[in-house]
């Protein structure tokens, strides 16, 4: 559960899963009852992931979405009721319900198969001559073909009876009608004497049947990347308790204990080291295969593998706020999330069924007044059948939710964090890319270059004064200035009245003076006068670095230079998206001639310099505005947050900030720029997929259609079977499914 607002109205997002769809029509369903739920605001709900997602006011519960759901005819697993007493969350509950009806569907698989079989051999005596004669008996047909009817189809009636109620038709709808439509036939043909169709209703639920259970089956891969994520959770961790160290469940961790990780260990939760040095394989959550060195202070992320060295760490994230559980939430949602592409097939199929009966009507009626005159009757039911079966559009409802889900999760598996369906579609459709400099093209960890006293000041007292300044700090710059002064041993001083100034630099008062640390705009604001040092900035300028300006009472006494080396291959990447005839941009609200420079370095040769933090978005805006071309922002700091949100597709680096990867519709976890381009390609193969799925699942309805309402019998004599249809049927899903697993082993 997720609280939101908007306009000063809070309201919460919801996501949880549905047992007992079968096809897209249940899905829409679902998500028109959910829709006119009081105080709901929006719902979807998503065939392929079998989950729901709901935004809605505070006021409305889970239990009147449960309610919602079950009046539809279906099963939701919401809220904290959901747990049972084994304590299982609504996932491992969904796992578990639909490893039940799989093994019921199963079994009527089997068990209508045989009877069919039966039904089959009896029903064509001509054909199979050694059948017992009590096989061919009309009465033993029908009592044999009943419970398959009935009782192995049952679920079509409980759908169809849904729909009705709620005044809507599905595939069900369309099997339903057409099984009974044959059944009754027999039926009364068996007690009155006629031609039956008991083989037909059978073989037809029977192979419909097989289909959902190869269908289900298959799906079930689609998840496969959620529950490899799960399986990499620790089940226990060593808290240091005093001076005892003991093994507590994960759940019982607490922010703050400390926790002993030894060689070969997975870490348990998030947290910084204390105590100890180690090299830590990050891999099975940023995708980055080499190890990764780390020391007191740095960051460790939980279910990554110690591989060398012991330490101990304090626990800083722990459940649900963990790296593993918010990468497993936002793998989940996106999964769910609703791609544009799949907006038209929604619209299509919601007139498809209503279209398809008709169709299925008007083709009796024709056969039936203008069909051969011997057998016009039974021609017009078989076609009617026909119709009903070989149009069932479940292939389309499944054609663009697989895709997304097996998308989505084999770019978890490259460690590419999709947050919603529609930044995986559109990424590849990107025509301008708008890099932040510092974190994004740079390595973001700045080095201080060189430094020098001006007026008399000395360079050890710059580094002082600028090092006890930028204690307050929090600026990439201002660690490379301490950690200078950390190296050379300085006692820094005291600093009173300490004031950060956004886009400028800061100012502070030591030993009763004050003092200010920033950029040329930040002693131009302040009446500094630095002219005289201007040559000596534009070089240090023009060889790609940064340079800070520090002045006392007015009066310039120090430069600091700061260089921030070009990440390993940034170059690559620009390169790579200006062959392919995507727009290269930087911005940054570093000073032109330093942006200039790493724009140079990296092959950039449109660049936005002395941007102020609030302007980026603004700057994003005016992109989009131009010849409505998709535009890419890629940035990693707080003030990168507005423009990935305003972007049409936000990048942020894994390594930046919470803020930044909330607000991007894509993260790279790992430290690789050029996981751009693969997040690029991982687009471009998966909108592949969909548009072969929606190709091949349009297509199988527009030729077949007309085939099974007879169109090829006057030219050919050909008449398609039911039972061939509901075959066609089947395979049509089985195939798109099939096609979307696909994405497991292509090369982005």
């Amino acid at each position: 559960m997720e609280k939101l607002s908007s306009d000063n109205q809070q309201f919460i997002k919801r996501t949880f899963p549905i047992v007992g769809m079968h096809c897209a029509s249940c899905a829409r369903l679902i998500e028109r009852k959910l829709i006119r739920t009081p105080g709901v605001l929006n719902a979807t709900v998503n065939y392929g992931s079998e989950n729901a997602s709901v935004e809605s006011d505070t006021e409305v519960s889970d239990e009147q979405l449960a309610k919602s759901v079950e009046e539809a005819g279906y099963k939701a697993i919401i809220g904290q009721g959901a747990k049972d007493k084994e304590q299982r969350t609504p996932e491992e509950i969904k796992e578990e319900e639909k490893k039940k009806e799989l093994q019921n569907l199963k079994v009527k698989v089997i068990i209508s198969s045989i009877i069919s079989v039966l039904i089959f051999l009896g029903s064509f005596p001509e054909w199979f001559t050694f059948v017992p004669k009590i096989l061919t008996n009309p009465y033993v047909l029908l009592a044999l073909t009943t419970p398959v009817q009935f009782w192995a189809g049952r679920s079509f009636y409980l759908a169809t009876w849904s729909g009705l109620r709620n005044r809507t038709a599905s595939m069900d709808t369309l099997i339903a009608v057409g099984t009974s439509a044959a059944y009754g036939y027999s039926f009364f043909s068996a007690l009155f004497g006629g031609h039956m169709y008991f083989d037909t209703a059978a073989v037809i639920i029977t192979l419909i049947l097989l289909g959902r259970y190869l269908e289900a089956k298959a799906k079930a891969h689609t998840s496969d990347a959620i529950k490899k994520l799960l399986g990499l959770q620790a089940k226990t961790a060593r808290v240091v308790r005093g001076n005892k160290e003991i093994d507590i469940p994960i759940e019982e961790v607490e922010v703050g204990d400390l926790i002993r990780v030894r060689p070969g260990e997975k870490i348990p939760v998030d947290g910084s080291i204390v105590e100890g040095i180690s090299s830590i394989d990050e891999s099975m959550v940023t995708g980055e295969s080499i190890p990764v060195d780390k020391k007191p202070g740095d960051v460790v992320i939980g279910a990554t593998i110690n591989k060398s060295g012991s330490f101990v760490f304090k626990a800083t994230k722990v459940g649900a706020d963990t790296m593993l559980s918010r990468i497993v939430k936002m793998v989940a949602e996106a999964q769910s999330s609703r791609a544009p592409i799949q907006r038209l097939v929604d619209i299509i199929s919601s007139y498809f069924v209503p279209a398809v009966l008709m169709i299925a009507v008007a083709t009796f009626v024709v056969w039936y007044d203008f069909g051969p005159t011997t057998a016009s009757g039974l021609m017009a039911l078989t076609n009617t059948i026909a119709v009903l079966i070989i149009a069932c559009p479940c292939a389309m409802g499944l054609a663009t939710p697989t895709a997304i889900m097996v998308g989505v999760g084999r770019g978890a598996e490259k460690g590419i964090l999709v947050k919603d369906a529609e930044s995986l579609e559109i990424a590849n459709k990107v025509k301008v890319a708008i890099f932040d400099k510092t974190g994004t093209l740079t390595k973001g960890v700045p080095v201080l270059a060189s430094y020098t006293g001006k007026t008399g000041t000395s360079k050890e007292e710059v580094l002082r004064i600028a090092a006890s300044l930028e204690k307050g700090s929090e600026h990439a710059l201002g660690e490379a200035i301490l950690e200078k002064a950390k190296e050379k041993g300085f006692v820094l001083k005291k600093v009173q009245g300490f004031k950060a100034i956004p886009g400028y630099g800061i100012e502070g008062n030591i030993d009763g003076k004050r003092y200010i640390l920033g950029n040329r705009a930040l002693m131009k604001k302040d009446g500094v006068d630095y002219k005289l040092t201007e040559k000596e900035i534009e070089k240090l300028e023009s060889e790609g670095k940064t340079v800070v300006l520090l002045a006392k009472k007015r009066i310039l006494i120090g430069l600091i230079a700061i260089a921030d080396t070009l990440k390993e291959g940034a170059r690559e990447v620009i390169k790579s998206l200006n062959e392919a005839g995507v727009e290269t941009w930087m911005i940054t609200g570093d000073n032109e001639r330093t942006a200039k420079a790493i724009a140079r370095q990296s092959g950039i040769k449109n660049v936005l310099a002395e941007v102020l933090p609030d302007q980026k978005a603004q700057k994003v805006k005016e992109f989009k505005g131009k010849q409505d071309r998709v535009v890419a922002f890629l940035g990693d700091g707080i003030n990168d947050a507005p423009a990935l949100a305003v972007s049409d597709v936000g990048i942020a680096m894994g390594t930046g900030t919470d803020v930044a990867i909330e607000s991007a519709g894509i993260t790279l976890l790992n430290r690789d720029i050029r996981s751009i381009l693969t997040a690029f390609n991982l687009s471009r193969v998966t909108l592949s997929v969909i548009k072969q799925n929606l190709v091949w699942a349009f297509g199988y309805n527009v030729i077949l259609i007309p085939v099974a309402m007879g169109i090829l019998y006057p030219f050919f004599g050909w008449l398609l079977n039911p039972a061939l249809a509901a075959f066609a049927m089947a395979a049509s899903s089985i195939s798109v499914v099939g096609n979307s697993l696909r994405l497991k082993r292509i090369r982005i």
